[in-house]
């Protein structure tokens, strides 16, 4: 068995005694939890769509395989090459996001993802987490140097992202993205005039989609009816009652046979039936722990670049599990948001790798240097 020294100065021994392994474990549980819900969730899913019965099983096996070493490689380098990465995915990720709108397929009324080599590609996935990375490099450098239009910069690419995910339309990554956005610029010191300002614009932007966009409505209003919120949301309620507490054994739900994103925007539901309502809390308190655990470790830090990354990238991925879980326990409207490294998906799942390499490489213990390092 190999073990690591602390005196051993190689890049992995550098890395593994100065990441956080409580994080590292943490994430791993996660993934561990959602490849055995995948396992549950996913053979129903692929037998009603007549697909091989462990479909989505093999090709999440294949996700991972591909998104653990991005993570790790990812994970290894140091703050500057993160910013240099960011600024790269950044660019592609938007490039991909406009060919989306202008050749990307129709699905369900929206054009937000691109077939490449026979897999299916949604590249506003890979712009949340090189988005808030770009955006924190933007806003830092603009505090450290004067005459640098770094604040100017930020709000250019956020309106852009914007303007581009709601031609789509995907008004969901753009409330996401706004969310990210807003948490960073409010961290820097945006001073509390523009923050009331952007509050009530965001509350005018909440209303013109509501009122411009059908399926937006259709979800807020279908939320609103006393009668339940639809399909999907009724049935993961009824996994839930089904499942109490203990849950009804690992492949004996029956809820998963009819709800169709059983293994991706509900495969929580699918935990509730199943394993209970410890499994539930369990999932819950792990994503609590990563997201509190990631901002503890930003009390003592002096590098605003890395502050405002770092809580950029941990505002996306607590949020995004909260919308998430929210959903499936009707207390938000349907929004198609995988829960992260639970729910099945390539685009999401490599995404995720990404931004928590980054941000565990912005956590990682190193010398205090001051300035960008």
């Amino acid at each position: 068995m190999v073990s690591l020294s602390r005196t051993d100065t190689s890049v992995v021994g550098r890395w593994w005694w100065t990441v956080d392994r409580w994080m590292l474990v943490t994430v791993a549980m996660l993934i561990a939890i959602g490849y055995i819900l995948t396992l549950a969730a996913s053979p129903a899913v692929a037998n009603r769509l007549e697909f091989g019965q462990l479909h989505f099983v093999e090709r999440q096996a294949v996700y991972l395989s591909l998104a653990i070493p991005l993570m790790f490689a990812v994970s290894l380098l140091p703050p500057l090459m993160i910013r240099r990465l960011a600024v790269v995915g950044f660019v592609g990720a938007l490039f991909l996001m406009l060919l989306t709108v202008l050749i990307g397929p129709e699905l369900n009324g929206a054009h937000r993802w691109l077939s490449l080599g026979g897999m299916t590609l949604q590249p506003s996935e890979f712009v949340k987490p090189t988005f808030a990375v770009v955006a924190a490099w933007m806003l830092a450098d603009s505090r450290r140097l004067e005459a640098f239009p770094g604040k100017q910069i930020a709000v250019g690419l956020y309106i852009l992202i914007v303007l581009i995910l709601l031609a789509q339309p995907d008004v969901g990554m753009a409330l996401v993205v706004s969310a990210v956005w807003f948490a960073q610029v409010f961290i820097a010191g945006l001073p509390m005039f523009w923050v009331t300002a952007l509050i009530f614009m965001g509350l005018a932007a909440a209303v013109i989609v509501y009122t411009s966009f059908d399926h937006v409505s259709e979800r807020v209003n279908a939320f609103l009816d006393s009668d339940g919120g639809g399909f999907q949301i009724e049935r993961a309620m009824d996994a839930f009652a089904n499942g109490g507490v203990w849950g009804t054994g690992p492949g004996q739900g029956a809820v998963k046979r009819t709800l169709p994103d059983a293994h991706t925007d509900f495969i929580f539901a699918v935990a509730g039936e199943e394993f209970g309502l410890l499994l539930c809390l369990l999932i819950i308190g792990l994503f609590a722990f990563l997201v509190l655990r990631g901002f503890s470790r930003l009390m003592a830090e002096d590098n605003l670049f890395i502050m405002l990354a770092s809580a950029g990238l941990l505002t996306q991925f607590g949020l995004q599990a909260v919308i998430n879980i929210g959903v499936n326990l009707s207390l938000m409207p349907t929004k198609g948001m995988t829960l992260p490294f639970i729910s099945y998906g390539g685009s999401s799942m490599l995404s995720l790798a990404l931004g928590m390499g980054m941000l565990l490489a912005l956590t990682r213990q190193r010398p205090r240097l001051g300035g960008a390092e």
